[in-house]
């Protein structure tokens, strides 16, 4: 374990998990990442998460409870109503786009369907998410 934030991915697809911890990896993120792997989970993380994580990459397709109903609950919540949330999913369906932004997401990512692609997209969105971005004050 290191000092670094905490990068939350919720990926209930077990390629997708393995290709997105390589990618942030192979990046050079060395931030601890936790996994949930439906919206239940991802909620029982995020919501009791000490400390909160730098950024949550969100599917929106998942079993139990979907990725918007987990991204309306997260921006819900007091403690979480500002954390970023990247929506990272294979939907490029419209309606999933705009509802992912009116209910708060930060961006939205197509998974690109090359791995290449899809591994230099996660590596970016690691990068900036995890480094670059300048996160909120603790205690916000």
């Amino acid at each position: 374990m290191n000092n670094l934030p905490i990068v939350c991915i919720v990926e209930d697809n077990p390629d997708d998990e393995r290709l997105t911890i390589r990618a942030l990896r192979k990046g050079q993120i060395a931030n601890e990442i936790k996994v949930a792997r439906n919206g239940e989970e991802a909620l029982n993380m995020v919501l009791n998460a000490d400390p909160l994580p730098c950024v949550v990459l969100l599917d929106l397709k998942l079993p139990k409870i979907d990725g918007l109903e987990v991204l309306r609950r997260i921006r819900a919540n007091e403690r979480t109503h500002l954390l970023p949330v990247v929506v990272l999913t294979s939907s490029s369906e419209d309606r999933d786009i705009v509802e992912s932004y009116s209910l708060g997401a930060n961006s939205y990512v197509r998974k690109p369907v090359e791995f290449d692609r899809f591994t230099e997209a996660v590596r970016q969105l690691g990068l900036y998410w995890a480094l670059v971005n300048e996160p909120l004050p603790k205690g916000l």
